[in-house]
This record gives C-alpha cells, structure tokens and sequence, in this order.
C-alpha cells in the first residue's frame, strides 16, 4: 500500500513539474508557443536545428505570434528592440556553454568570443579593442600594406588570368579574406598566401567548414554527447575526422603566433610594416603587461611567452582569424552574386562609375613598383559602396542565427504594451539577425536585395534612424562583434579593386542558397561550386 502511495505521489510530482509548472504555472507560459509542444519539451526546437531550419521557421513564428516567442520549456525568442535586444545585449546578459564548449581551443582555452561571464571578457577586449578601431585602421601602414600586396598583387592578378575569365567566388573570397586577416594579426610576412595558392586555400576552406554541423552536439546537447563519449560511442555523433581537422587548424594557428612571436623577439616587427603583427603584438604587450602587474615587484621579467601564455593568446587569434574570414568571405560572396544577376546590372554600372572618382584608382599591380591606392577613408566615404555593403549585411548576413544569452533575475522583456514581467533567471533568450532584418516596418520588401533603402533623397548615406536601431549584423552591446570596423573596411576595399577593374556576370549560381543555421554561407550544388562569375576586364 506505502509503495502505491509512494508511487502515485511520484507520478503527481513528475505532472506538476513537468506538465503543470511549464505550461501554466511558468512565467512563460505567458508568451506565446511556437509549437504546442514546446511548453513542455525542447525536442521541437532541437529536431529543427538539427534539420536545419531554425531561422525560417523562428521568422515565421514571430510573424504569427508576435516579438516574443516560447521556443521551449525554457527559452524564449526576442524579436523587437526596445525591451528586445536593448535589454538582453546592450544590458549585458551573460553567454553560457553553448558559446564555451564550441568556440573554445587548445583543449578548454577561452576567447573573447568563448568567455561566458562579461567581467572577464571586457578585461580582454580592452586589451585589444584599440587594434580595431576605425582611426587606427585607416591610419595602419601594415593595413595599408596588406591591401596592396593581397588586393593589388594577388587577387586582381588572379581574377585577370582565369581561365576563360571564370572563377570560383567563394573560393577566392574566403582565400583573400583570411590573406588579409591573417596578415593583420600576424604580419603580412608572417600570415598566409591562399589567394596565391587556390587549391590549399580550397582545402582550408572546406576542412574550416566541413567541420560546422557538428557543433549541434556540443552546442545543444552537450550532456548526450558527453554520455555517448563515457559510453566509448563519441564517435557515432561526431566522426574522428572532425577532432583531426580541429587540431590541424588548431595547429596552423599556432604555426603563425611563433612566426609573429619570432618576428616580434627579432626585433622585425618594430622595423618593418610587413613584419609588424598588429592584433598579435597588442596583445602580446598587454599580456606581459599584466604579468608584470600580477607580480607586483621591480625585478625585470622575462620577456619570453609561457606555454599558458602562448596558448591563451593563440586561442584569442585562433578566434580572430576564423570569425574574419569566414563572415566577410560570406559575405563578398552574396555582394558578388546580388551584383552580377542581370536585374541589377544597373547597381554594378553606378557602383563602377562611383569607384572610378577615387583617386587614385586601384589598380592590378603584380611587380613593385605599385601605383599608390586610395586612402582607406575616401573607400569608406563612398556612399554606393556604402549602401551596397550594408543591404547585402542586411539581407545576407553571415551570422543570422541566434546569439543566446541567459536571464538574470527580475527580467522584464518585450515591447511597450507587450512586456513579460518576472522572468525567472537562468532561461535562455535568443534573438537572430535573420528575423531582426527582416521586418517590413523598418524594411519594406524585406526579402528584396535594394541598396538605395540605405541611401537619401541626394544620394548620401542615410543609416540612421529605425534601420540602424534595428541592423544586427554585427550584434549590439558589449559583446559587438570586436573587428567589424576591419570587416567592413576589408569588404569595401575588395569590392573596389574588383569593380573598379573587372565586369561581371554569372556563369552559375546554383549553389547559392543560404545554409539555414548559425552561419549562412552558401549551401553548394551537387556538383560543388558555389558561385561561378565571368569577369571581363574593363
């Protein structure tokens, strides 16, 4: 009889916590479901970013419901700005696992990027935030180095000489992007010439890549993987080969600190603008900094890196240079397709005449000496190429997935009118470029790629107002993404020597549908090219 009564109030309990408590006791059973069940199970949510459908299928439930939507038992999705983003990320709501068990390295080393508690994060980019700065960036004379020998005297070359003048965009993109990238971390000396080298810049790209859909087990269900790998069935969720591609680009990243380090201990970086590791130097410096403060005494330290401090400073630059290239190689890419389609020929022939006024041109250079480049602010300056960079952000975003953040105590979230009172901590709040740049209040004809939504009536820069409140492309608050000032630059200055010089036009575009998780590069065709563009010389 005991045992029955115990078993009934057992089963009362599993009720009331597992069906009572999440539907209508909860505080969140106050918004909205996107599913019936996910209420009471995440396993809706789960089995859609397994398929891979998750910001489609968020959108569409924002569009019915509203700008607060119950993804599952406990974690909701924010889709406005006031009492949205604004409380969430510009209030500075601390990251959790899903961000430390994927994007840490060397063995649990954190970043920036990885770091959960916001303290410890804005102690590490004040050490290096500076690096990043729009000034700084259009002051470098490694910045301005880097552009010409990899803008100048790889890609333009490259483009100029393949053969039957197709090439493979995403390729080249991602190749000159981490060039670039590379070089401003490490020096130009000391980092990478994939532009150069078209297929082991491939194989980077695809060993980069091939690895992403597997970050769902460590992201999203950590504790079944953690309980498959005791269990010696790892393997089953995440194949060996993914931990070996890690470690080798793992490797390579550290292959480029020592180069900078030796650079930097040479005394060649402090010489030469192509040996000067701008992102590694800073920190390397502040690093050494704070070892000496940590030891509070005047005796003169040794200037040589720990093994600690060599690998917490290669998983920071480790973090820089995949977060770089790969979101401004993604974005070239969808710059590059929406500008060669035939209706927007008009687009490419306006930007052209527009690149064309900077003086100086760019220009193909694949020997010294070079013709001098234009200046870093007149290619910021350029109103078009401004517009064209921020519609193709807006509407191809390379990370438009959801950034999820953790509720602190005493929450309150949504719009005025719509707020949600008493959110519990510990409830994990995501929201998602995708479906912020996605609304036709601030967007008319949201899915449409249009440039000129960002321009005025005289053909100025117009950013303000709602548009910028509401474009998320690089994220908000303190957690923003750190380099967007150097993507954005990077981007500009790509697309200016391309079009100042070449026509294009699409040979074949059938592999440019986004991949529909966090990252959205292009998904490929069966045959596996991605974009194939015709570039005419001009």
């Amino acid at each position: 009889m005991l045992a029955l009564i115990a078993f009934g109030a057992a089963i009362l309990v599993a009720v009331y916590r597992y069906v009572i408590l999440p539907v209508f006791v909860s505080p969140l059973s106050k918004i909205p479901a996107a599913c019936p069940t996910s209420s009471l199970s995440p396993a809706w949510i789960l089995w859609t970013r397994w398929r891979g459908r998750e910001n489609a299928t968020v959108l569409a439930a924002h569009e019915r419901l509203g700008p607060l939507v119950r993804l599952g038992p406990n974690e909701i999705s924010v889709n406005c700005v006031n009492g949205g983003i604004r409380t969430v990320y510009t209030g500075g709501f601390e990251k959790g696992e899903w961000y430390s068990n994927a994007f840490s390295a060397y063995g649990g080393v954190h970043n920036m990027f990885s770091m959960e508690k916001r303290d410890v994060h804005s102690a590490r980019k004040r050490m290096i935030s500076n690096v990043y700065a729009k000034s700084s960036l259009q002051a470098s004379p490694a910045l301005r180095e880097i552009s010409e020998t990899v803008l100048c005297r790889r890609m333009l070359p490259r483009i100029a000489t393949a053969p039957g003048g197709i090439l493979e965009a995403y390729e080249l993109f991602s190749a000159v992007t981490l060039d670039v990238v590379t070089a401003y971390i490490f020096g130009l000396e000391q980092g990478s010439n994939f532009t150069d080298h078209a297929e082991v810049g491939a194989k980077w790209l695809h060993d980069y890549k091939s690895r992403q859909p597997y970050l769902f087990w460590i992201q999203e269900m950590p504790n079944v993987f953690q309980l498959f790998s005791k269990l010696g069935l790892g393997q089953w969720l995440i194949p060996e080969w993914v931990g070996e591609k890690s470690a080798d680009i793992e490797e390579q990243c550290l292959e480029w600190c020592d180069a900078a380090e030796a650079a930097v201990v040479s005394g060649k970086a402090a010489e030469s603008a192509r040996h000067h590791p701008t992102v590694y130097g800073q920190l390397r410096s502040m690093v050494k900094k704070q070892e000496k403060l940590d030891k509070m005494d005047t005796e003169k330290q040794n200037d040589r890196l720990t093994q600690k401090q060599r690998l917490d400073i290669a998983s920071e630059m480790l973090d820089h240079l995949a977060a770089g290239f790969d979101t401004s190689g993604i974005t070239l890419t969808y710059l590059a397709w929406e500008l060669s389609r035939p209706h927007n020929a008009a687009i490419q022939s306006a930007l052209r005449e527009e690149l064309l006024t900077l003086n100086p041109p760019f220009s193909m250079t694949e020997v010294e000496p070079s013709t001098p480049l234009p200046s870093a602010k007149d290619i910021d300056d350029l109103p078009l190429l401004h517009a064209v960079v921020m519609e193709t952000l807006r509407l191809h975003a390379a990370i438009p997935g959801g950034q999820p953040r953790i509720t602190p105590a005493n929450t309150t979230l949504g719009p005025p009118g719509a707020e949600v009172h008493g959110i519990p901590a510990g409830v994990r709040v995501v929201s998602a470029a995708h479906s912020l740049h996605r609304n036709s209040e601030v967007f008319p004809e949201p899915g449409l790629w249009r440039p000129k939504r960002w321009l005025d009536n005289e053909g100025g820069v117009d950013c303000g107002g709602e548009k910028a409140r509401w474009f998320w492309a690089f994220g908000s608050g303190g957690r923003m993404c750190v380099g967007s000032n150097l993507a954005v630059l990077e981007i500009k200055s790509t697309v200016a020597a391309i079009w100042s010089n070449f026509e294009t036009t699409i040979e074949d575009d059938a592999g440019m549908e986004h991949v529909d998780g966090y990252l959205a590069e292009p998904r490929g065709s069966p045959q596996g090219s991605f974009l194939r563009l015709r570039c005419e010389k001009i």
